[in-house]
């Protein structure tokens, strides 16, 4: 089993001032790197064994700032790039509807069904997403490991662990600098391990399926583990 602590990156002036952001590489402004070291102070207390990042620089700053709290540095991973919103990208909602309606419309409506024009759909982002989320589980049985990752990066994932489609991405809200916690079983890894034991807990899910304990959470979090896992779970949280 390896636990996820799944965060979202701080504010930009892109998301200030909402337009498509994607694989532009947009740095945090004041009030994201103040939420990126508060969310640092949170995690501090954690045992944390890696911390790995989107190689974008909002990303990279968030990850950087919960990396030197624990003593670690910051990793890229290509596999957590938000989604390619090609022809989109950099326009605000408005421009995007003016000029791909279409495109706009079926966004809002069925995203599952969206291919970006020059970019990817949600189906793409979701197969790469997991599979650098197996491999990761692989290489780090057993630990604990931070994620900093997108809005609709961090929704997708979210909705694999949920076991829903990408059509319900609308329904998972991701702030920022959010925090969301799951666990993935060594069963789902790319070349799972012998079973590890699970001591006294009861998971009624089965060790075959990953499951969620915390869902963006935003305030305050629980008191950090300094083993492995934690036998008292989060609920989950708004």
């Amino acid at each position: 089993m390896t636990r996820f602590i799944l965060v979202r990156h701080g504010q930009t002036e892109w998301n200030r001032v909402e337009r498509f952001r994607g694989r532009a590489d947009i740095p945090l402004n004041e009030t994201g790197l103040a939420q990126a070291k508060a969310l640092a102070l949170r995690l501090a207390s954690w045992a944390i064994a890696a911390v790995y990042s989107s190689p974008l620089q909002r990303t990279r700053a968030t990850g950087k700032a919960i990396a030197s709290q624990l003593g670690l540095e910051v990793e890229p991973l290509k596999g957590l790039l938000d989604i390619d919103y090609g022809a989109l990208q950099g326009l605000t909602p408005e421009e995007a509807e003016q000029r791909y309606p279409d495109i706009y419309r079926q966004w809002l409506l069925e995203p599952h069904l969206v291919h970006f024009p020059q970019g990817e759909s949600l189906v793409q982002l979701r197969e790469r997403v997991l599979e650098s989320v197996r491999e990761l589980a692989e290489s780090h049985q057993g630990e604990t490991v931070v994620l900093v990752g997108h809005k609709i990066m961090n929704k997708v994932l979210l909705c694999a662990v949920l076991g829903l489609d990408n059509s319900h991405i609308w329904q998972i809200e991701q702030d920022e600098a959010a925090v969301n916690i799951f666990e993935w079983p060594s069963s789902l890894c790319r070349h799972p391990s012998r079973p590890q034991s699970r001591g006294s807990r009861e998971v009624s899910l089965g060790d075959g399926v990953p499951y969620l304990t915390l869902l963006n959470r935003t305030r305050s979090l629980p008191q950090g583990s300094r083993g492995k896992h934690r036998d008292d779970t989060c609920h989950l949280s708004s």
